[in-house]
């Protein structure tokens, strides 16, 4: 089964999850705004998507822009972040396993197809 972290509003998050219905894969969806992931559950995702978690932020983000931009906090302190402000995190993000990616672009998700 795919784990999918969606945001509806987000034209690439719904491509994606697009992509895993139309491949007939069952696909838990997530509404990480909503129910965000906790600090432990980011350590899982970035280890799957082999990144750092400064890699998986919006900077694009007020949030970022306000309060992180240009700042050098440690991978703990960027999952922090991440926890209290989820919008900060990159999507969608697709699970499948012990593997993962982001997908932007949303064709990205055929890896795990």
């Amino acid at each position: 089964m795919l784990k999918i972290y969606h945001n509806n509003r987000c034209s690439k998050s719904r491509q994606a999850l697009e992509l895993t219905r139309n491949a007939g894969k069952e696909v838990e969806v997530i509404d990480y705004l909503k129910t965000p992931p906790t600090a432990a559950d980011l350590q899982v995702i970035l280890r799957k998507l082999h990144m750092k978690p400064d890699q998986l932020i919006r900077k694009n983000e007020a949030i970022y822009k306000d309060r992180f931009k240009g700042k050098n906090l440690t991978d703990e302190e960027w999952i922090q972040a991440k926890v209290s402000y989820p919008v900060l995190i990159e999507r969608p993000i697709v699970v499948k396993g012990e593997e993962a990616v982001v997908g932007r672009p949303p064709e990205k998700v055929q890896e795990l197809l």
